[in-house]
């Protein structure tokens, strides 16, 4: 098997295995995360068990793989550079993505997989971040 089957089927399983864990916790819906956003009376904690779970996954998972000279299935570690700076677009990008969590309680990785709903708000809400993503390619 080819390093570049190798690295698609290793995408492609995992991208499932995501998908359906985002299914299973209910963070396809968007009056989960709103319902998390929005503390009081029917507060719901759910999107806070989804993170610590993967925190409890993540965690050992780093600790464990940061010795590596490199991944399995990649050249080399991709890792944020120390010292970059916060630029008015990192804010800017910042600031749009949590105005949208918060209006519409999606974030892009359960807006693809909640695609296959096809209701109108995903419809809606997956075009305009397609829209998004293009302006921003077409300005670099």
């Amino acid at each position: 098997m080819t390093s570049t089957a190798k690295t698609f089927g290793a995408s492609l399983s995992l991208g499932v295995l995501f998908a359906l864990g985002l299914g299973i916790s209910g963070m396809t819906l968007p009056e989960r995360v709103l319902g998390f956003l929005q503390p009081g009376p029917g507060w719901d904690p759910t999107l806070a068990f989804v993170m610590g779970g993967a925190l409890l996954i993540y965690l050992p998972g780093y600790f464990l793989l940061r010795g590596r000279a490199r991944p399995l299935l990649a050249p080399s570690f991709e890792m944020p550079t120390p010292g970059r700076p916060i630029d008015r677009r990192l804010i800017l990008g910042a600031l749009l993505f949590g105005l949208g969590w918060g209006v519409a309680g999606y974030c892009p990785g359960p807006a693809l997989v909640a695609l296959v709903t096809l209701t109108p708000g995903i419809l809606v809400f997956v075009g305009a971040m397609a829209i998004g993503m293009l302006a921003l390619n077409r300005d670099r």
